[in-house]
Formats: structure tokens, sequence, C-alpha cells
């Protein structure tokens, strides 16, 4: 979480809180160590999103590092972030996406990966505007927690059911057990096995443990 949203407003009243340099590089060679991909991600809060995105610019350039943007913090109606769920118009998608693509060919890159999180309707509007590029990999990630049977019916909804690119999919190791839906097949907290992922259709490609 290299832009992280905030209940305070700070200095600029931009109601986020970027990771220091140190903490960034720090993260950067723990993925570079182990010959991983690193995302960081963006809860702008009421920050413009261009100018998180800019000071992420020297780490994106790096091959191994790549971008995720959060519309449930940013918050275009003004509310406080964790007060109300924000969302993203598709102009802005496309305005990471090129700056995704600007950065991948300055350095003559493979394609960066750009991950939408989303688990409302409202979360993304106008998808269909939502413009591809061949330097950028987009995946719909579908972010919300909950029993397997609401963390499906939300895949179904809102990800394949408004398509975009790629799919993506997030188990949380303590969210996910938090609540039963006694009318599934599973009548106690569960986490969904990998096979149970991967099933899906259409097949997820990109899976997230938090």
């Amino acid at each position: 979480m290299a832009t992280s949203a905030q209940g305070l407003p700070g200095k600029d009243g931009g109601y986020r809180m970027r990771m220091s340099d140190r903490t960034i590089k720090k993260v950067l060679k723990w993925g570079n160590e182990h010959k991983a991909i690193v995302f960081l991600d963006i809860q702008r809060g009421h920050a413009p999103l261009g100018p998180e995105m800019k000071y992420m610019e020297k780490y994106l350039k790096l091959p191994f590092v790549h971008l995720g943007i959060d519309p449930e913090f940013s918050m275009k109606t003004g509310a406080r972030p964790g007060t109300k769920i924000g969302s993203y118009d598709a102009a802005d998608v496309n305005k990471a996406v090129e700056f995704l693509s600007d950065v991948a060919k300055s350095k003559n890159l493979p394609p960066k990966i750009l991950v939408v999180h989303r688990f409302t309707q409202g979360m993304i509007k106008n998808y269909k505007n939502i413009k591809l590029n061949p330097n950028v990999q987009i995946v719909m990630h579908m972010d919300g927690w909950g029993p397997p049977s609401l963390k499906m019916d939300s895949y179904r909804d809102y990800i394949v059911k408004e398509p975009v690119q790629y799919t993506g999919f997030k188990l949380f190791y303590k969210n996910d057990l938090k609540k039963v839906d006694m009318n599934s097949r599973h009548k106690s907290p569960h986490l969904m096995t990998p096979d149970e992922v991967l099933s899906l259709t259409p097949k997820v490609l990109y899976v997230q443990y938090q």
C-alpha cells in the first residue's frame, strides 16, 4: 500500500499518506531478491490520482514493479475515506493506463499490469469506455470479503458481467472467516481453496491473498 487513505486530511488536505522512499525501496528489495513482481497500490483519498502516480514513476520504471488503484478510497463526493465507498470513472482508469503505457514505452519494458479493485456496482462507472492498450494489462480485481457464496456472487455481478480484460480475485485470511452463509454448503467459516478459485468462469488469472 504505497499511498494509504487516511481518516484525517493531513497538511495538504489529501486524506492520504504516502509511504516513505525508504519503506518502498525495502519492499522492492525483497521483491527483487525473490524474483517476484511488486504492486504499488494507491488509495488516493482526496488527492488527485495523477500526482500520486507521478510519485511512483521512478519505481514503476523498474520492470518488475506494477500499479494498483483502489476506487473504494477515491472520494469524489468529498466524504472522508472509510465512511463511504468511493469510485473511479472509466476516464480515471484510462488515465492510469496511459500513464503506465508511457512508462513502459519510455523504458522499452514489457507490458505493465494495472490492478483495479472492485466489489460493488458503483465503484467503477462507465466500464465500457475503458480503453485497452497493448502496453498495459488491466486486471479487474474482485476485492470483497465474506463467505464463498458472497465472493462468487460479487465476482459474477461486478467482474464477469462487466468485462474489461483480465480478472482477479482476492482472498482474506481473516475477514473471509468472519461470516458464514448458512444457506450455502459451507456451515462453518471457510477460506476458498485454490481449486475453488480456479474453477470460476472465466478463469481467474490474478489471485491475491491478504
